[in-house]
């Protein structure tokens, strides 16, 4: 109980510290009167001119009978209005850092005794704190007005909504700018970054302008629950990239690519196991790299195959709340049926060079949206094909056969090498898009970064690719075969 006091008042005494930064900031911040006036006009002007905009469409819309229009435009504009405030909250998060150290008043900043932990809590803080209140105070004005103007009020579930995402599209938004400022070395090298902010960021909006439209507010929890994983994600690596020493010390931002590259070969040439060990061999990749590789990355691997299984039972689910229409299956496989269906959309032809690239193609993709996505999407792109499989599955169930056979004998014959080849190749891209977050210990971001790709592609080239070549061997001669000999 004493440790847990002890640490609990530690903790008490490092927020008032970090609540110092906060305070300068904050006063700084409104000191600035360039801030200042376009943070009061997007609180007062412009949710006045979505109260103006919702009465003329109201007023539109009932003219011509369509007041269902209306009613879904009304929620849609309070988003907005929570939106356009928090926008600012960029300017002031690139601010944060490498704006005082273009006007030379970090340095005493950093040499006072908080920890790099606490200088960063409380300029994250600084950053938040007046547009996330700019917004609050925008979807009040809209509200008041609306409720003098329509009479209207949106439901409780709805409100709560609606301020649980603009809270955490502003923490996404200030906390990955905070990344950015920290991490470049001049303003005008942060604001060409912060696109890669403000541009998901305006995408994730009219996506959820679409669900808005269709009154499909359950999806919105979604939502929440993803940005305050992306929240979580982008505080961790804030938190664990900031250092002060580095921050004074790096004058100009430089891309030396012989430098990556070098690094990168000597990463992809090292032994794995010994730091002098055998000579670069393909006995040696296979015999102690390959083994190594995977031994270090098994939480990925348990991460990808948790996920495998949850894409699976949610397919599965799925399946009994959206039966397909009788006769859309047939469980009578004609002899020949693969190589005479036609070729649909994006699925390759049926042969064992087109199948192989498709694979490779896919898992490529997956890796390059892995990095950028904190590794996620790599995950998700393997759950699809995985949800798909689950929801045929329990159709096949549905119809009174055996979901089982189907599976052992549609997926099982090729699936048994490509599926361990694609969870494999996963969890390194996984790995890859994480090690941003949390690079190896005593290892920089950029050769984390080169480590996690060295292995990527050592595991890619010498493994993955012959698994693949193999199962789409298997799934051109003899799944068709097992297929047409069982149903």
């Amino acid at each position: 109980m004493t440790i847990v006091a002890l640490r609990a008042r530690d903790g008490w005494a490092s927020f008032r510290r970090a609540l110092i930064v906060t305070r300068r900031e904050v006063r700084d911040t409104w000191r600035d009167w360039r801030l200042v006036i376009p943070i009061c006009l997007l609180t007062i002007v412009f949710p006045a001119l979505m109260q103006f905009t919702a009465n003329v469409a109201q007023r539109w819309v009932m003219r011509w009978g369509a007041p269902l229009i209306g009613e879904r435009i009304l929620p849609f504009l309070l988003m907005i209005v929570g939106f356009f405030p928090i926008s600012f909250s960029l300017v002031i998060a690139l601010e944060t850092f490498v704006g005082e150290k273009e006007r030379h008043s970090l340095e005493p900043l950093l040499a006072t005794p908080l920890t790099d932990g606490e200088l960063y809590w409380g300029k994250m803080m600084a950053a938040l704190i007046t547009p996330l209140g700019a917004a609050y105070l925008g979807l009040t004005v809209y509200l008041v007005g609306l409720f003098f103007s329509l009479h209207w009020m949106p439901p409780l579930k709805l409100l709560v909504q609606i301020l649980l995402l603009t809270t955490a599209e502003a923490l996404v938004m200030v906390s990955g700018a905070v990344v950015i400022s920290s991490q470049t070395t001049s303003v005008r090298a942060a604001n060409i970054l912060a696109s890669f902010v403000i541009i998901p960021m305006a995408l994730l909006v009219q996506v959820e302008s679409v669900i808005m439209f269709w009154a499909n507010y359950d999806v919105l929890w979604w939502f929440v629950v993803a940005l305050v994983a992306a929240d979580l994600l982008l505080v961790r690596m804030g938190v664990h990239l900031f250092n002060r020493e580095e921050l004074l010390g790096r004058d100009i931002d430089q891309l030396d690519l012989k430098k990556a590259w070098r690094q990168f070969v000597a990463f992809f040439l090292h032994d794995r196991v010994a730091d002098e060990g055998h000579p670069f061999s393909l006995g040696r990749v296979y015999r102690r790299d390959i083994p190594a590789i995977l031994k270090d990355n098994a939480l990925p691997i348990c991460v990808v195959l948790i996920a495998q299984v949850v894409a699976f039972v949610l397919g599965w689910a799925y399946a009994y709340h959206y039966p397909l229409p009788p006769g859309t299956l047939n469980l009578d496989v004609p002899e020949g049926a693969f190589q005479n269906a036609p070729q649909v959309g994006f699925l390759p032809s049926f042969d064992i060079r087109s199948v192989l690239l498709h694979n490779l193609r896919v898992l490529v993709l997956a890796a390059v949206l892995g990095l950028f996505s904190f590794g996620t999407m790599a995950v998700v792109l393997l759950m699809a094909p995985m949800g798909i499989i689950g929801f045929f599955a329990a159709q096949i169930a549905l119809l009174g056969a055996n979901p089982w056979l189907f599976i052992l004998t549609f997926v099982l014959p090729h699936g048994i090498v490509e599926l361990p080849a694609a969870i494999v190749a996963t969890a390194l891209s996984l790995r890859l898009g994480a090690v941003v977050v949390s690079p190896p210990s005593g290892m920089s971001l950029s050769k984390g970064v080169l480590l996690a790709l060295a292995d990527l592609l050592k595991v890619f080239l010498f493994l993955v690719v012959p698994l693949l070549g193999v199962a789409a061997v298997l799934e051109v001669q003899l799944t068709p075969l097992v297929v047409t000999w069982v149903w």
